[in-house]
């Protein structure tokens, strides 16, 4: 008897002993997988944050850029918001660009215009503008999902809504019939109110100066 049982033993596992360590190492499997893909899902999101924050801080710099590097060229206005676009004039090289920075079915765009030197072709550029559809060579959706934006500007002692009449001030130079022209002020600085994603963002520039 003794040596039967030994022969049993010898012979290896019983297909249920084969089946319950199957079963346990399905089990064991199927939790490490749920962990791996646990680990895998939080890096991706990780990444696509990283990714998002990254694209929106170069997005906020160009707006500063902008902002910072505005220019009073006294042949259209400066800096105009009408509640969907924002136009600025602003100094590139080869002289001045019209930007314009625009909110259309929930996308953040901004266009630049080509470098002019000739008051004309400046106006054209402004009057260009004031068409954009947002398909436009030079246009480039910054940012998606945007709900809505505002824009305020630091006029005297507070802010202000960008779309409120500012104080009138006269160019430094007069024109040539010896009248100078009347221009709105510009603000020392601009406040951007925009909800992207679902979060809103505040973002306060003080304006450039340069050319005024």
């Amino acid at each position: 008897m003794r040596h039967a049982g030994a022969a049993r033993r010898a012979a290896g596992f019983t297909l249920v002993e084969v089946l319950v360590a199957l079963l346990a190492m399905a089990i064991l499997s199927g939790f490490a997988w749920q962990a791996l893909d646990g680990v895998l899902r939080t890096r991706d999101a990780s990444r696509e944050q990283i990714d998002r924050s990254s694209r929106l801080a170069t997005v906020l710099t160009q707006w500063e850029q902008d902002l910072q590097a505005v220019h009073d060229s006294a042949v259209v206005p400066t800096l105009a918001f009408d509640g969907q676009t924002l136009r600025l004039t602003r100094r590139v090289e080869g002289g001045v660009a019209l930007v314009a920075w625009s909110l259309r079915n929930g996308r953040w765009q901004r266009w630049a215009g080509p470098a002019q030197i000739y008051a004309r072709e400046l106006q054209e550029t402004w009057l260009r503008s004031q068409q954009l559809l947002g398909n436009e060579a030079g246009q480039l959706t910054v940012a998606e999902s945007v709900g809505e934006w505002q824009v305020y500007f630091f006029r005297g002692n507070g802010w202000s809504n960008a779309q409120s009449s500012g104080d009138l001030v006269a160019p430094p130079d007069l024109s040539a019939s010896g009248v100078a022209p009347q221009r709105v002020a510009l603000p020392t600085a601009v406040r951007l109110v925009i909800t992207l994603d679902g979060r809103k963002l505040t973002r306060d520039i003080a304006l450039g100066q340069g050319g005024a």
